[in-house]
């Protein structure tokens, strides 16, 4: 069995300084915003020493639908908190995948996509993680089929 001994350069309060909690009552909304997909930002470079990543919930009220979108360069890992949710993607956004709480999905960079919020009576709650940071690119005019939503409550 291996242990892990911290050597003698081990330094118990590297980092300290720049540990930080925020706290739910202070959230703000994240600085990239799409129709119906609220971005309320949990960490960033906005509110702490982070870098290279963005963590936040986002926010579908029952029956929205987001604008189209894509996350550019960024790697995009989603968790249904609450709700169900779907992600609509492909030629004229053809596709689509429904998700349940306690699902998670990976939406690789410049991914057009819509969300949406799969309950007409339920809000819908992703927590969600991008990678450098939370970009946000809207599309306008863009062709999309009308398909039939599997709306469940």
């Amino acid at each position: 069995m291996s242990q892990n001994i911290p050597g003698p350069d081990f330094d118990i309060n590297k980092n300290v300084d720049i540990f930080t909690v925020n706290r739910a009552d202070d959230l703000a909304a994240a600085p990239g915003q799409t129709h119906n997909a609220r971005r309320i930002s949990g960490v960033s470079k906005e509110n702490s020493a982070a870098s290279k990543i963005w963590f936040g919930k986002v926010y579908t009220g029952p029956g929205e639908v987001s604008g189209a979108h894509h996350h550019g360069e960024a790697q995009t890992g989603g968790y249904v908190f609450k709700g169900r949710g779907y992600i609509r993607y492909g030629e004229r956004y053809e596709n689509i995948a429904y998700m349940e709480e306690g699902d998670f999905v990976f939406v690789p960079p410049f991914m057009p996509h819509i969300e949406g919020n799969a309950s007409k009576t339920e809000e819908l709650i992703w927590m969600t993680t991008r990678t450098p940071d939370n970009i946000v690119v809207n599309l306008e005019d863009q062709d999309v089929a009308d398909i039939e939503i599997d709306y469940r409550s």
